[in-house]
């Protein structure tokens, strides 16, 4: 008998969110993201060193400086996790720009090309490689440029309309709506639990995939950062979901029925927006929500990439 993961699939197409292999093998998802926390947490178990020694190596042996070597090693470990994750998964890995960058659209071009490049050299074509890149002006306008290279984008740390419509309008080849995110904002905000139909941030994914589908945007849209199986079977008939492999174990253990709630034929009539930067700007500036969240998550994830960072150059010093 078919669990409501097996159903689930049906609807919607499954990533795993994790840095773990044996979770994506046991899951057996499309693709798979990462992030700066999760390589951090799986970079300190055993059974991953030889990838942080490699990387460690590589860096040693392309830069010059102990600062050079660092930056490289970096950017090595997270594409040795990305081609580990290839071997498993038959679509595509997101690897994340340093959130560091966020604010600066030269540099995360920069970084985008040396991550491709690191692919490349390992026989990996841009066409399996989604770039992570947080969902700031200056980011979606890195991800434009990205785009008309071929290289492929999933905007992260999305948190508003004001920023999937400039995502959309940029080409972009994928956002990443975070719905627990979201949720939190509110929960704590006003002390209020949500059923799943009335969650804040099911309802943003929701509005955006509306308003997607209603003007025949391509950029697909992916639900992330899940709190609960109910958030993500809320969900069931979005273009993507990415999820942890605690919830996908929670779902595969499930036998309740999975009812599509999003379909692209039954849109609703909304007006058209059209996102400048100034619009852009002044939008995230009314929204509290998305402001804190978006500000917040690049600050976790920086404070996650610095832990990295003193680990790899203390071996890089040893």
């Amino acid at each position: 008998m078919a669990n409501s993961l097996d159903n689930l699939k049906k609807l919607t197409t499954i990533v795993a969110d994790t840095g773990d292999f044996d979770s994506m093998k046991k899951f057996l998802p499309q693709d798979s993201t990462t992030n700066p926390s999760l390589i951090f947490a799986a970079s300190q178990l055993p059974q991953y060193q030889h990838l942080v020694n490699d990387a460690v190596q590589y860096g040693k042996a392309h830069g010059q400086t102990e600062e050079e070597k660092t930056s490289i090693a970096l950017d090595k470990l997270a594409v040795n996790f990305g081609l580990e994750i290839l071997k498993i998964v038959p679509g595509r890995v997101s690897t994340e720009v340093d959130a560091r960058l966020s604010f600066d659209t030269e540099a995360n071009i920069k970084k985008a090309r040396e991550l491709i490049a690191l692919y490349k050299e390992a026989g990996i074509g841009p066409e399996r490689v989604l770039i992570k890149i947080a969902s700031t002006w200056e980011g979606i306008q890195a991800a434009k440029e990205l785009e008309k290279e071929g290289i492929h984008c999933n905007l992260t740390l999305l948190f508003s309309l004001a920023q999937a419509i400039a995502c959309a309008e940029a080409n972009v080849t994928l956002i990443s709506p975070f719905v627990g995110r979201i949720t939190d904002f509110y929960k704590q905000r006003d002390g209020k639990t949500y059923a799943p139909h009335e969650d804040p941030g099911v309802l943003s994914v929701k509005t955006i995939f509306n308003y997607y589908k209603h003007f025949g945007y391509k950029t697909v849209v992916m639900g992330a950062s899940f709190r609960t199986k109910e958030q993500v079977l809320e969900l069931a008939g979005c273009d993507f979901l990415t999820v942890s492999p605690q919830l996908l174990g929670e779902i595969a253990q499930s036998n309740v029925e999975v009812e599509q709630k999003l379909d692209a034929k039954k849109t609703v009539a909304v007006p058209k927006q059209n996102i400048d930067e100034k619009t852009f700007r002044w939008l995230m500036n009314e929204d509290e929500m998305a402001t804190v969240k978006t500000a917040e998550g690049i600050r976790r994830f920086a404070v996650d990439l610095k832990k990295l960072e003193d680990e790899i150059r203390k071996k890089i010093i040893a």
